[in-house]
């Protein structure tokens, strides 16, 4: 598949938009303090077992499958590649299939580059926000009054759907699905509805904890 293809088959959901959101959504909840204070049990355990996952990995890397579909689309995408995380203010993506596109965000700056070219957007301050938002004394009430919030467990992992209540988050997302393993309470899928139609599965397999990973890695084009 040409870039171009690509990126047609991709213009129903805007890249920087979406990483944007995937950024600021992922970020408040693995940061400490989000769940704290929560009465449910089960709530409890997910959120001391994150606790401990933060304190274990700083690092990591694996591969990931995206899945994407959409109404306008005659078959789903799939998108093979791999990551490589540092914090939450590191992360390079590097997709190889079906069509070659880089990911850099490091603290302020987002690179994505397909086809050639390079596009270079500053997101840190979203980020940051939404971090800040979530992650005060009364992050709960800022969670609950965002979402609504449903937990489940299985025999091997814990899942928790997320849809939104307020405008801040109904105008872009129709809901998001966070896997996480029961073993090491690691990041093991995470679904995307958005509101453009597109639904992004993303499937993380994680082959390696705490590596040294050299900071050229992360490096970023700004402006």
């Amino acid at each position: 598949m040409r870039a171009e293809e690509f990126a047609k088959i991709g213009s129903g959901l805007n890249l920087m938009a979406q990483f944007r959101l995937l950024c600021a959504l992922v970020s408040f909840l693995i940061i400490p303090g989000v769940l704290a204070g929560e009465s449910d049990e089960l709530l409890s355990r997910v959120w001391d077992g994150i606790q401990q996952a933060q304190k274990n990995y700083n690092s990591m890397c694996g591969t990931i499958t995206e899945t994407r579909t959409s109404n306008l689309m005659t078959r789903p995408l799939v998108l093979h590649g791999k990551f490589c995380a540092e914090g939450t203010t590191r992360f390079a993506l590097d997709y190889l299939e079906p069509s070659s596109m880089h990911v850099r965000f490091n603290e302020n700056y987002v690179n994505v580059t397909s086809g050639g070219k390079t596009e270079v957007r500053e997101i840190g301050k979203s980020v940051r926000r939404a971090q800040s938002y979530f992650g005060r004394e009364q992050s709960l009430g800022n969670l609950k009054k965002n979402f609504t919030i449903t937990l489940r467990e299985d025999s091997r992992d814990y899942q928790m759907k997320l849809v939104p209540r307020s405008n801040a988050f109904r105008g872009r997302l129709n809901y998001l699905v966070v896997t996480l393993d029961k073993r090491d309470f690691i990041l093991r899928s995470l679904e995307v509805d958005g509101k453009s139609g597109v639904n992004s599965v993303f499937v993380i397999d994680v082959n390696s904890m705490n590596p040294k990973i050299p900071p050229q890695m992360f490096e970023v084009y700004k402006p």
